[in-house]
């Protein structure tokens, strides 16, 4: 068995390869630091199974996996993102991926989900499932969402969680004033004069949940 795992930051990346190599000691751990990276390493060789961050520099995780999957419509692509946002998990599902959980998910948690994505199985986390079965889709048919780029939309959903600027440069490693520039793009896309129209916005849509 043979997993591709792509994540943007080497430490994380590192540790999680070496519990994949511990726990399932028959699988081959290679490492990919982008999208980019992530298509050369399949290129290379066809994985069982492609473990994907969401926020990657360059291309997106979401943008890689619709690639991956259209070169390669069987290959299984598990998403394993620090974003927890209803909209984002549908999305990653409608690009072909396999399965959802979160980082802050438990190590045997991953360890399942790899299993039963290998074995054939979808598999999302279990308190993302709940939530996917009884919330409502509220972005999906509005079509100002539709109008953004893979970009746009992770920003907009950190913008909207209110994360700072310079945070969000530092994560996705652009620019500041990348930042500002897809700011002001958004919010023309979005109809909104304002950072707080944009966070309401976020709330109506269920990328943001308000504590009750």
């Amino acid at each position: 068995m043979n997993i591709v795992l792509v994540d943007d930051h080497a430490v994380v990346r590192q540790g999680y390869a070496s519990l994949l190599r511990a726990v399932l000691p028959a699988l081959q751990v290679r490492e990919a630091a982008s999208g980019e990276e992530a298509l050369a390493r399949v290129q290379e060789q066809v994985p069982n199974l492609v473990i994907m961050d969401f926020g990657l520099p360059g291309i997106s995780g979401l943008e890689t996996t619709r690639r991956l999957r259209q070169r390669l419509p069987q290959l299984r692509v598990l998403f394993f993102s620090l974003h927890d946002e209803l909209p984002l998990v549908r999305q990653a599902l409608d690009a072909g991926a396999s399965g959802y959980l979160t980082k802050s998910a438990a190590p045997e948690v991953l360890i399942e989900a790899v299993q039963r994505v290998l074995a054939g199985h979808a598999y999302i986390e279990q308190g993302l499932a709940t939530q996917l079965a009884y919330t409502p889709q509220q972005s999906a048919s509005d079509p100002r969402m539709r109008r953004m780029t893979q970009r746009e939309m992770e920003i907009f959903v950190m913008l909207a969680k209110g994360t700072p600027m310079r945070v969000i440069a530092e994560q996705l490693c652009i620019s500041a004033k990348t930042v500002s520039n897809h700011l002001t793009l958004l919010k023309s896309k979005l109809q909104v004069s304002s950072h707080a129209e944009l966070v309401h916005l976020g709330i109506d849509m269920g990328v943001v949940r308000v504590a009750g």
